[in-house]
Formats: structure tokens, C-alpha cells, sequence
């Protein structure tokens, strides 16, 4: 879980990465589901970026009537994603870390 507590950490205010990214750069292809799990058991103390991973047809996973959806949205238009009922542009906000990027920050 702390490869992808680190991963999430490292997500850039204004842009998003999907889950099944987050679990690749963690180490862990086809672990999406995984990074989801991590995310609810990460300490609060984090202050992980939570809302910077979304699925991979980049939409908030979240059900559209629900606290944590509206939440999620929220904190993404005020990063100054662009959120259109729940939908996110992955070609304009999607994170796409360069190898420099990875090699000098990954600690594993």
C-alpha cells in the first residue's frame, strides 16, 4: 500500500491518473481495484490527493447522488479540472510522468 500512497502523493494539483496507472507505476499491473482499497485504509494523516485518481473511462467512480462524488468533483474544478457530469478529459488532464520524473522520485 505505501508504493501507492507514494504514487497518489506525487499526482500534480490539476491533473488526474486512473486507477489501473496508479497500480502500474506502483508495481503492481492489474491491481486497480487494489489501489482503490489503499486509498480507503490510507491514514488521514497522508493527505493524499485522493481525488486525482479516477477510473480508466475518466469518470468519479463515485455514484453521481452521492456526498463523495459532489466532494470529489469539487475539489477537482478547484484545481481547475474540467468536470462535465462526472467526466474527466484524459487527453487535456491525465498525469503522464516523464521517465526522469519516475527514476528520480521512485524510491522502489
Amino acid at each position: 500500500m505505501e508504493k501507492i500512497w507514494f504514487i497518489v502523493a506525487m499526482l500534480p494539483k490539476g491533473q488526474v491518473s486512473c486507477y489501473g496507472k496508479v497500480a502500474d507505476l506502483a508495481g503492481l499491473p492489474g491491481r486497480a481495484r487494489y489501489v482503490s482499497k489503499a486509498l480507503k485504509m490510507a491514514p488521514d494523516t497522508l493527505n493524499l490527493p485522493w481525488h486525482r485518481v479516477i477510473n480508466s473511462q475518466g469518470k468519479i467512480s463515485f455514484k453521481p447522488d452521492t456526498q463523495a462524488f459532489r466532494t470529489q468533483m469539487q475539489l477537482l474544478r478547484l484545481e481547475g479540472v474540467e468536470v462535465n457530469r462526472g467526466k474527466i478529459s484524459l487527453a487535456k488532464f491525465e498525469w503522464r510522468p516523464d521517465m526522469a520524473t519516475l527514476v528520480l522520485q521512485l524510491p522502489f
